[in-house]
């Protein structure tokens, strides 16, 4: 068996990410979703465990301070990690795993596991990420403006990436992303293994 790839996947707040990696569970077997820990609060219908680990700011230091993380980041006043154990566990059961990092988490990642693959997803346009933004009716204006400014330092880091998908109209950008995992189940690396009493037997 195989062991499971490893994505990253990097968007601007407001970009469509967590819609279109939803959507791609729901279309793609063999994928999971690693759930990173976060000193922030849970929001409305958000589930420990499921949409992440909520941890207590000494909790999260005190894993640190173990080396227990292949990437962290502190984004505006709240700390973000990936547990190292969470994405091997996953991987050596032949999943494909995705994580939703930034850009600095995806180059703490990219340093460490150079064979990982990261994806970018981008906004058609400013006026839309903000429009967006807007639509949720969860933040002040203030807020939205402080999101806008980070979106474009987020968004200078696009050329880090492996991959890049525009998300204008949401099926288009859901079909090449669904694309970029179903390409990289067919390398010849992978196959050699899915495929090896086929192969055997072909060539007997």
């Amino acid at each position: 068996m195989n062991n499971g790839k490893l994505y990253i996947i990097s968007a601007p707040s407001g970009a469509g990410k967590t819609s279109l990696v939803k959507q791609l569970l729901g279309c793609l077997s063999g994928l999971t979703v690693s759930i990173s820990h976060t000193t922030r609060q849970s929001r409305p219908g958000e589930m420990d465990g499921q949409d992440y680990f909520f941890v207590s700011i000494a909790d999260f230091q005190a894993m640190l301070a173990r080396e227990e993380f292949l990437e962290y980041a502190q984004v505006f006043d709240n700390f973000y990690g990936t547990a190292q154990q969470t994405v091997e566990d996953n991987l050596n059961k032949g999943l494909d795993v995705i994580l939703e990092i930034d850009w600095q988490g995806a180059r703490q990642i990219k340093k460490l596991l150079p064979d990982s693959l990261s994806i970018f997803i981008l906004p058609p346009s400013t006026e839309q990420l903000q429009l967006r933004l807007q639509s949720r009716g969860q933040d002040e204006p203030q807020v939205i403006e402080r999101r806008m400014r980070d979106a474009v330092n987020e968004m200078r880091h696009y050329d880090e990436f492996d991959y890049l998908v525009v998300n204008d109209d949401f099926d288009q950008a859901l079909t090449e992303l669904k694309s970029i995992f179903i390409a990289n189940r067919l390398t010849q690396e992978r196959q050699q293994v899915n495929l090896q009493p086929l192969l055997a037997s072909l060539l007997s």
